[in-house]
């Protein structure tokens, strides 16, 4: 048995799904990841982890969005 997660499943979801959206615009791009991590109190390079993992996923901001709705309905 592996050791608990220390960040909730919606919680990195929310975390890479708002790093995406900021990373996709060239204005918020720039520090993006350390001012997304330091505003929901998580270790930037998890949330830099999951960010990558989700782009290795083909994923994108608006797919995570709908993943998460799709869950909830």
């Amino acid at each position: 048995m592996g050791a608990p997660r220390k960040y909730p499943d919606e919680l990195r979801e929310r975390a890479a799904r708002m790093a995406l959206e900021a990373l996709a615009d060239p204005g918020w791009a720039r520090g993006a990841i350390m001012r997304i991590a330091e505003e929901l109190g998580v270790h930037r390079e998890a949330l830099r982890t999951w960010v990558r993992k989700a782009q290795a996923a083909g994923e994108d901001a608006l797919s995570l969005s709908a993943d998460r709705d799709a869950r909830l309905a």
